[in-house]
C-alpha cells in the first residue's frame, strides 16, 4: 500500500486548489500507492519487478498472491501502468516509475483507460466470461502499447474456465498481459500457475506498518500516539488495507485526536499491563483475583474473545523470551522487564500447557452461547493445571521424598497454577498407599480353542465366526498356529491372527497356512459331538422303553448333567458360547432312577 504522498486531493498525490470540494475518500483509496516508490513492505517483489522492466523480460503473465490488504490489485495496476506509459513527451516506453501525467498513465490511474481490463473473477466465474475475454484478446489495443487484462480473485473461476483459459495463456499475442490476484493461490489448477511469473506478497511488517500509518497521521495533521500506532498495526495483522480502514475509524473516534485507550475501546481490547496483570494471576493458580480481573476487563468493554487471543499472544511471547531474551528488545522497558522475570519463573512445560488450554478455551469461547462464561472457564481450567508437574516429575518426586517425617498432610493449594505445590502434596502421601498394583497376568492360550476363546473375550465377532467355520487346525501350540483356510476366509486372516495374538499375550506368534488336510472345523467338531451324544441318548435303554410305552414320542433336547458351557466342552470348555435350546441329553450313568 501507500506511502503518505505530499497533497491528497486525488489518488496519485496531486493537489489542484481551483478544484471544487471533492467528496471524502476513505484513506484507504486516497493512499492508495501508484508507482513502485509508493509501494511499501514488498521490497522483494518491487526488485525483480524494476529489473524485469528495465531490462526487457517481461512475462506474459504475472500471479499475485497474498493475504487481503498487501496491495495485489495494486501492483497489478502499476504494472500496467508501467508497461504503457509513454513519458511526458509521449516518445517514452516501458519504464520502472511511470511518469503519472500522459494520457496512458492518467485513464489507467482513473480506472477508464479502454485497453486496461479488469474482471472480477468473483462474480464473472463462468466459462462465457471467459470466453468473452478471449475473443477480446485477439484485437490489438486502442491506443496503449498493452491490452491487460486485470483477473482479480481469479481462484473463483470454474474448472471449465479454467481450462478455456489455458491455451490462450500459454501462447497469448505479443501485444497482451494477464495480471492475476488471489487470496487463496492453492485453488489455482497447477497448469495454471505453470504459465504464469508468480509473486508472493508478504504480510507487511508492524514496524513498517507504524512508521506508514505515523506518516499518513501526519498528512492528516492528527495526533496519534505512538502507542495508538502500535495497537493499530498489531490489529492489521500485516494488511495495510485493514490497518488504514481501523486508523480512518479511530480519527472519527477521536475526533482528530487518536489515543491508546480509544483505539482499545474502537476494537474491543483490553490494556496491555492488565492483560499481562491477568496472565500472571493466572499462572500464579490465584482463581478468584483471575475472576475478578476478567470482570473488570468485560464491564470496561473488553472482548473475552480478545482477551484470550491477547493471552495467547502473551503466551508466545513469554516462550519466546525464556528460548532467547534478546526478543524483549522491542517491547517497551516497563513490558520487557515483567516478561522476563515472567520467562524466568515459568518452567517451558507450563508454557507449552498453558498454550494448549487457552488455544482449546478459545475455540470453546467463539462457538459458545456467553462468551464470558466461556472465558471464565477457560481461565479456571488453566489455573489448575496450567503449571502442575509432569508424570515424570511426579514419580520422581514420590521416589525420593515420598512420605513425611511426621506423616502431617501438606495444606492444599488454593488453585492449581503452582506446580509446586502439586508435587508437594504428592510428596507427602505415604509411599505404600501409592504403590503400584500388581500387572494383569497376560492371556497365554495353548489349544485353537483357546485362541478362539481369546478372540470371543476381546469382542472380534468376525475372526471368531472365520475361525469356527472356515479354518482346519493343522497345528497350535503357544507361540505358532498353523491351519488350512477355507476359500471363505478372509485373505489376511494369518496376517491379523499374528498381529492380534502378538498384541494380546506379549509374546511373538507366528500364523501361517498350511496346504495339510488339518481336523475338522470347530462348527463340524461341535456338530459331530451332538450328534454322538443323541445317538448315544436315542441308544440309552430307558429313553428306548420310553419310546415304546408313549408311541410317537420325540427326543427334544440332549444335554450333559452339569454341562451348561457350550457344545465343544469336549473340544475345549472355553469357547463361551451359549448353548443351543436343543440337541444335548445326559448320559445314562448321570440320570438317576428315581428320575423316571
Amino acid at each position: 500500500m501507500a506511502k503518505a504522498s505530499k497533497g491528497t486531493g486525488t489518488d496519485d498525490g496531486t493537489k489542484d486548489a481551483a478544484a471544487p470540494a471533492l467528496p471524502y475518500r476513505v484513506l484507504a483509496r486516497k493512499y492508495r500507492p501508484v508507482d513502485f516508490t509508493t509501494l511499501v513492505g514488498q521490497e522483494a517483489m518491487v526488485r525483480t519487478l524494476r529489473n524485469a522492466i528495465a531490462t526487457g523480460r517481461i512475462a506474459h503473465a504475472f500471479m499475485l498472491t497474498g493475504v487481503r490488504g498487501v496491495g495485489k490489485t495494486t501492483t497489478a495496476r502499476i504494472i500496467a501502468r508501467a508497461l504503457n506509459c509513454v513519458g511526458p513527451d509521449g516518445k517514452g516506453g516501458p519504464t520502472v516509475d511511470p511518469c503519472g501525467v500522459c494520457d496512458n498513465c492518467t485513464a489507467i490511474t482513473e480506472d477508464r483507460h479502454v485497453d486496461v481490463i479488469e474482471m472480477d473473477a468473483a462474480s464473472r466465474t463462468g466459462i462465457d466470461d471467459v470466453r468473452e475475454l478471449i475473443e477480446g484478446v485477439r484485437y490489438r489495443p486502442v491506443s496503449a502499447r498493452y491490452k491487460v487484462y486485470i483477473i482479480d480473485e481469479v481462484h473463483m473461476l470454474s474448472e471449465k474456465a479454467f481450462n478455456a483459459l489455458l491455451k490462450t495463456l500459454e501462447e497469448p499475442p505479443p501485444h497482451v498481459k494477464f495480471l492475476f490476484a488471489t487470496t487463496e493461490i492453492r485453488k489455482v489448477p497447477v497448469t495454471v500457475l505453470s504459465r504464469c511469473q508468480r509473486f508472493d506478497l508478504k504480510r507487511v511488517p508492524q514496524e513498517t506498518l507504524v512508521e506508514h500509518f505515523g506518516r499518513i497521521a501526519q498528512e492528516e495533521k492528527v495526533e496519534i500516539s505512538p502507542e495508538a500506532l502500535t495497537l493499530l498495526a498489531r490489529a492489521a495483522d500485516g494488511s495495510v488495507r485493514d490497518g488504514l480502514s481501523m486508523l480512518d475509524q479511530a480519527i472519527a473516534h477521536g475526533g482528530g485526536v487518536v489515543d491508546a485507550a480509544q483505539v482499545r475501546d474502537m476494537l474491543g481490547l483490553a490494556d496491555r499491563s492488565r492483560v499481562l496483570e491477568l496472565f500472571e494471576k493466572t499462572m500464579r493458580g490465584d482463581a478468584p483475583a483471575v475472576l475478578g480481573a476478567l470482570g473488570e476487563m468485560h464491564d470496561a468493554g473488553a472482548d473475552p474473545v480478545v482477551v484470550l487471543q491477547d493471552l495467547l499472544e502473551l503466551t508466545h511471547w513469554v516462550t519466546r523470551l525464556k528460548i532467547s531474551p534478546e526478543a524483549a528488545a522491542a517491547s517497551a522497558d516497563s513490558e520487557r522487564a515483567q516478561g522476563l522475570a515472567m520467562a524466568g519463573k515459568l518452567s517451558m512445560a507450563s508454557l507449552t500447557r498453558a498454550w494448549t488450554l487457552l488455544l482449546k478455551g478459545l475455540q470453546e469461547t467463539l462457538a459458545a452461547p456467553s462468551p464470558q462464561r466461556a472465558a471464565e472457564m477457560a481461565l479456571i481450567r488453566l489455573c489448575y493445571v496450567a503449571d502442575l508437574p509432569s508424570p515424570s516429575d511426579a514419580i520422581k518426586a514420590l521416589q525420593n521424598g515420598a512420605a513425611t517425617t511426621n506423616g502431617a498432610a501438606a495444606p492444599a493449594p488454593r488453585g492449581g497454577g503452582g506446580g509446586g505445590a502439586a508435587v508437594a502434596r504428592l510428596a507427602t502421601q505415604p509411599a505404600m498407599a501409592v504403590a503400584a498394583q500388581p500387572a494383569q497376568a497376560l492371556p497365554a492360550p495353548r489349544t485353537f480353542t483357546e485362541v478362539v476363546a481369546l478372540f470371543e473375550s476381546r469382542r472380534e465377532a468376525r475372526l471368531v465366526h472365520s475361525l469356527m467355520h472356515y479354518v482346519h487346525e493343522v497345528r497350535c501350540e503357544p507361540g505358532v498356529i498353523e491351519f488350512r483356510p477355507e476359500p471363505k476366509a478372509p485373505t489376511d486372516l494369518a496376517a491379523r491372527l499374528g498381529e492380534l495374538l502378538t498384541q494380546w499375550t506379549g509374546r511373538r506368534w507366528l500364523a501361517s497356512v498350511s496346504n495339510a488336510q488339518g481336523k475338522p472345523t470347530l462348527i463340524d467338531q461341535k456338530a459331530a459331538k451332538a450328534d454322538d451324544l443323541r445317538t448315544s441318548a436315542e441308544n440309552n435303554a430307558i429313553v428306548q422303553a420310553i419310546f415304546k410305552t408313549f408311541p410317537g414320542a420325540k427326543l427334544e433336547t440332549v444335554r450333559r448333567k452339569g454341562d451348561q458351557t457350550s457344545l465343544v466342552a469336549g473340544l475345549g470348555e472355553v469357547v463361551g458360547e451359549e448353548p443351543p435350546p436343543a440337541e444335548e441329553y445326559p448320559a445314562d450313568d448321570d440320570i438317576p432312577e428315581s428320575e423316571y
